[in-house]
């Protein structure tokens, strides 16, 4: 008695899931800036955080007052404030925002720096891309700063913490 070979049949396929819309593009796939226009004006607040590391002779440089360039961490400071300010000049779809506060702190680690930003606004999106930006640019200016004395400086972990207000709600790492 012949055996058949044990059939092979396509494998099962799962339920499609609704992928939820990327508000960025629209039905046909082509990029658009969001309308906010009919949506209220919130207060809204968002709050990101990254962290450079460095090694000891950069994180004494810093501490030394003694920079060429002036002081790193109120020139990071600074710098990611402006950048928080000018978002919509560098991420091509954010809308240009009246930012009511913008906070920028460098907290020293054993490892370097920790990086965070706050930033507020009452209107009508959220200001969770300006937080990320402040903390980006502040940590490259930082590297900017100080890079003559080390080179090997790595900027890493820059992520959302906190995100208030708007449809969307409350959100929190």
């Amino acid at each position: 008695m012949a055996t058949n070979p044990p059939s092979r049949s396509a494998p099962a396929r799962r339920p499609r899931q609704a992928q939820p819309a990327l508000t960025h593009v629209d039905r046909k796939g082509r990029i658009r800036m969001v309308d906010v226009g009919d949506k209220p004006v919130t207060d809204r607040e968002a709050v990101a955080r990254g962290s450079i590391a460095m090694s000891k002779d950069a994180q004494t440089l810093i501490q030394s007052g003694n920079n060429r360039k002036g002081d790193p961490i109120q020139a990071a400071r600074l710098a990611g404030i402006m950048a928080a300010k000018k978002t919509s000049e560098l991420i091509p779809l954010c809308h240009p925002l009246a930012l009511s506060h913008v906070s920028v702190d460098l907290t020293p680690t054993k490892q370097g720096y920790d990086i965070e930003s706050r930033v507020r606004i009452s209107g009508q999106t959220g200001v969770e891309m300006e937080a990320l930006t402040a903390v980006a640019v502040a940590a490259l200016t930082l590297y900017d700063m100080v890079k003559a004395v080390d080179k090997s400086m790595v900027i890493g972990h820059i992520e959302l913490v906190e995100k208030r207000g708007g449809r969307s709600g409350h959100y929190r790492r």
